[in-house]
C-alpha cells in the first residue's frame, strides 16, 4: 500500500518538477565555438569539471571553432532544448549580430543561462613611446589625426571593437592594423610597428609585469585585482567606456524551466568556489554571477553598445 501511495505522488508531480528530478541523466555537451587554448576555452576547461562534479554527469568540451565563433553557436543554437547541448557564451553573441549580414543562427535562437565572470581588456602601448597615461595618448591622437594606429586581432573582434569605440567615444582618428592574431599583434607593439592595442587582459599579463608594454588603463568600470595600479578608463575620463571579455554559459532557446533552473543553481555554486574564484582571479578575471534573466538585460545593452560602434566605425563582414 505504501509503494502505491508513493507511485501514485511521483504520477502527481508537475512535468516541470520530474524534469528537474531527472536531469541530468547522461553527459552534456559543452560547445566551445573557438579553438583549444584560447581564453574561452581556458575558461570552459576550469568550470567544465567543476559544472560535472555539481550536476553528477560528465560535462564534456566539445571545439567547435570557426568565423569568430559563429560556427559554434550555429551548432547550438540548432541542438534540441533539453541541457544536454550547451554553449560557452562569450562577446561574439554580443558582437557579431552587429557585422554580420549573415548568421548560421538567429540570436533568439540562444538563451543565457548565466555570466560567471568578466576579463578586462587592458589599453597598451610600447614603453619607449613617451605615452605615460590615457591623456598623452590622446593628445598625440589629436595632434596628428591619422598618424597613429593600433594593433588588433583582426576584424569585428572585441579588441578591434575596443579600439573604434575609444575612437567614437574621444573623437579620434587612429588607424586599424589588424594581425593574424593576438599574439603577433602584441609583437608588433613591442617592435614599434603600431602605437597602441587592446588586449585580454590575463594574455598579456606578463607582458605587462615584465615591462615589454605599458599598460594605461583597463576597460572595465572597476579596477583590476590583478593590475590594482591601473587605472580604469572611466577614471581616465571616458564615463562611459566599459568592456570586457565576458564569459558563461548559453544553450538552445527553449530550456524546460526546470532545467534552466537546474543547470543556474549549479553554476552559482561553481561560480562561488574558492578553488574557481582563486583561479580566476589569478588569471585576471573578475568573478561576478548573472543568472539567466540579468544575463539577458546585459547581453541586450551590450548587443546596442556594438551595434552603435559598428555603425559609427561603419564595419561590415561578410
Amino acid at each position: 500500500m505504501q509503494r502505491r501511495h508513493l507511485v501514485l505522488a511521483a504520477l502527481a508531480l508537475p512535468a516541470g518538477a520530474a524534469r528537474a528530478q531527472a536531469y541530468p541523466g547522461r553527459p552534456i555537451r559543452l560547445i566551445v565555438p573557438f579553438p583549444p587554448g584560447g581564453l574561452i576555452d581556458n575558461m570552459a576547461r576550469l568550470l567544465g569539471p567543476k559544472l560535472a562534479q555539481e550536476l553528477g554527469q560528465p560535462v564534456v568540451i566539445d571545439n567547435k571553432p570557426g568565423a569568430g565563433g559563429n560556427l559554434g553557436a550555429g551548432e547550438a543554437s540548432r541542438a534540441a532544448a533539453d541541457g544536454y547541448t550547451l554553449l560557452m557564451a562569450s562577446p561574439p553573441l554580443t558582437i557579431s549580430p552587429a557585422l554580420y549580414a549573415k548568421l548560421p543562427y538567429r540570436p533568439e535562437q540562444i538563451a543565457p543561462v548565466g555570466v560567471v565572470g568578466r576579463v578586462p581588456n587592458v589599453l597598451l602601448v610600447n614603453p619607449k613611446s613617451g605615452i605615460e597615461n590615457v591623456a598623452d595618448l590622446l593628445k598625440r591622437a589629436r595632434a596628428t589625426p591619422g598618424r597613429m594606429n593600433y594593433a588588433s586581432n583582426g576584424n569585428g573582434t572585441s579588441l578591434h571593437l575596443s579600439a573604434e569605440l575609444l575612437k567614437s567615444t574621444t573623437g579620434t582618428f587612429i588607424t586599424h592594423i589588424p594581425y593574424r592574431g593576438a599574439a603577433m599583434a602584441v609583437t608588433g607593439l613591442i617592435a614599434g610597428e603600431v602605437d597602441m592595442m587592446f588586449e585580454n587582459l590575463p594574455s598579456v599579463l606578463g607582458q605587462i609585469q615584465g615591462g615589454a608594454v605599458r599598460a594605461l588603463a583597463v576597460t572595465t568600470r572597476t579596477r583590476s585585482k590583478a593590475l590594482p595600479q591601473v587605472p580604469t578608463l572611466v577614471e581616465s575620463g571616458l564615463q562611459d567606456f566599459d568592456v570586457s571579455a565576458w564569459y558563461g554559459l548559453a544553450a538552445p532557446a527553449g530550456l524546460p524551466p526546470a532545467v534552466l533552473a537546474r543547470l543556474e543553481q549549479a553554476l552559482d555554486k561553481v561560480a562561488r568556489d574558492p578553488e574557481i574564484v582563486r583561479a580566476m582571479e589569478s588569471r585576471g578575471a573578475e568573478v561576478g554571477l548573472l543568472g539567466a534573466s540579468a544575463t539577458v538585460a546585459f547581453m541586450a545593452a551590450d548587443a546596442a553598445k556594438w551595434k552603435r560602434v559598428a555603425a559609427y566605425a561603419k564595419i561590415t563582414l561578410d
